[in-house]
């Protein structure tokens, strides 16, 4: 790591913790040269995912969309942001866990339905009555009836 005041790439770790996110790690450095002090961060660099949709057209997975439909899911029910936010995490750690480079849409939508039914049963038929595109009240009746079992 170099110096930022005078440029020596000798340093050592004085101080190491991991931040709140658990994502990364914060050290505080000591530069060999002139006893400079500073602090650097590392993180995991995860390559990006890439989500088929039914079309077949191709997009970099994007987070936000996870956490826009999950807020209108469970707009109206006593389902924090923060709640959301991880949430969409534990998504995406799944994901990037799977070692998949490329991932249907319909696993990544299983995924968030899956986490919606164990925080809130009606964010989770509102959800699904979008993402499975019910037909008809019977289609919507059959999802209700497995949720009663």
């Amino acid at each position: 790591m170099k110096c930022l005041k005078c440029g020596n790439e000798e340093s050592k770790v004085v101080d190491s913790r991991t931040v709140e996110d658990g994502n990364s790690t914060r050290r505080r450095r000591e530069c060999l040269g002139c006893g400079n002090r500073f602090t650097t961060y590392e993180k995991i660099e995860y390559t990006p995912i890439v989500v088929i949709k039914k079309n077949g057209v191709r997009q970099q997975f994007d987070r936000n969309k996870i956490i826009n439909g999950m807020l209108r899911a469970c707009e109206k029910r006593p389902v924090s942001l923060d709640v959301i936010e991880k949430t969409a995490d534990e998504i995406e750690m799944e994901l990037n866990n799977s070692m998949e480079k490329e991932i249907e849409a319909s696993k990544v939508g299983d995924l968030v339905i899956q986490k919606l039914r164990q925080i809130d049963e009606i964010a989770y038929v509102r959800f699904a009555s979008v993402y499975r595109q019910f037909k008809d009240i019977n289609e919507f009746k059959k999802e209700l009836n497995k949720l009663l079992k």
